[in-house]
């Protein structure tokens, strides 16, 4: 069945067919396709990790106290969408028998949705001339301390990121030095050391590949670097400076409400937007509200009323912080509901 789980399938899912190409092969290397028998369960209610499940065959019941309230089954329409991705879930997803299914970590789609959809142009400027086949950019989205960075400042470390040519041989960082930069290796490798008291020339640790990162956790920590590294061959690393690093994760002023705030600002004459795609927007959303996906968001801004004050929405809150960030400065009044959807009450659309 492994073998048999590729890109095509993987694009009749919601939202993965919002993906760019070179995510959806990220993600499928990532991917293994899971089993359970007749009574095992995908997931219990209160569960609260965070990640995406589709149904691929078999069948499942969603139990909600002990009650079955919705069936699915692989390669129905329902089945093209996550299975009840609200946290904590509400429901315990029960195998009927053998059910086939897959698991996607729900930050890292998160952070891959929203950068497809707000640094494009940005990202196409930066790879061209990069090898092909080379993917460090993906690899980049799925970096812990990234997604940490909020989505509307995103363009920026495109634009603030500068490339910079080594030989084979060159020192890149020195053990025991401040941090200055973070990095990323789009060409050629590393070879990371590290000294100790009794290997002064360095004991070898890693050799790093393109897509490679190292440098944030200096960054972050204001430690000292804990390791040298030097290049092995020539090659071409991505840098973005210390005072950069810092900057941009820092959250720009953006104004969070809850569920119950946002849905009295939208009884007292406000709107909902949801910038989620329309395949996500079909399956749930909050009664009333507007769909412009948050790639489609500049190209609508003259449908949108100045006059009127915009909770925005997605699933987790990412994609439309970078929305209400987008609509701040061309001075509409936004808000983002915090959490996202995934977290408060909704309306499913009708099978």
């Amino acid at each position: 069945m492994a073998k048999e789980f590729d890109i095509e399938q993987l694009k009749t899912f919601s939202p993965l067919n919002g993906l760019k190409p070179e995510n959806l092969h990220a993600l499928l290397k990532k991917i293994k396709v899971e089993r359970v028998a007749r009574g095992g369960k995908l997931f219990k209610e209160g569960d609260t990790e965070k990640c995406t499940v589709y149904v691929l065959s078999g069948t499942i019941e969603l139990k909600e106290d002990g009650d079955v309230v919705r069936t699915i089954t692989g390669g129905t329409d329902a089945a093209r969408h996550p299975v009840a991705p609200i946290l904590p879930r509400r429901q315990t997803a029960v195998a009927t028998g053998v059910v086939e299914f897959i698991s996607i970590d729900s930050e890292t789609l998160d952070v891959m949705l929203t950068w497809d959809q707000t640094g494009s142009y940005e990202v196409d400027e930066l790879s061209s001339g990069i090898e092909k086949g080379d993917d460090w950019m993906t690899i980049l989205l799925q970096i812990k301390a990234f997604h940490k960075i909020p989505p509307a400042n995103i363009q920026s470390i495109f634009m603030r990121l500068k490339q910079v040519h080594y030989k084979a041989g060159d020192g890149v960082i020195k053990q025991g030095d401040e941090g200055d930069y973070f990095y990323i290796i789009t060409r050629g490798r590393c070879l990371v050391t590290r000294e100790t008291p009794l290997h002064k020339e360095g004991i070898p640790l890693a050799s790093l590949v393109v897509g490679s990162t190292f440098g944030e956790e200096a960054l972050i920590s204001e430690a000292k670097r804990n390791a040298t590294i030097t290049m092995e061959t020539d090659g071409t690393l991505m840098r973005l400076g210390k005072e950069d690093f810092q900057t941009l994760l820092n959250e720009p002023m953006l104004e969070w409400l809850d569920h119950d705030e946002a849905e009295r600002v939208v009884a007292a004459g406000g709107q909902w937007l949801d910038v989620r795609l329309p395949t996500e927007f079909a399956a749930f959303h909050e009664t009333g509200a507007v769909n412009i996906p948050l790639y489609f968001l500049r190209l609508k801004l003259d449908t949108l009323d100045l006059e009127k004050k915009y909770v925005v929405c997605c699933d987790t809150g990412r994609r439309s912080s970078a929305a209400a960030f987008i609509l701040n400065e061309a001075d509409f009044q936004a808000v983002v509901l915090k959490g996202g959807l995934n977290q408060g009450e909704l309306d499913e659309a009708a099978d």
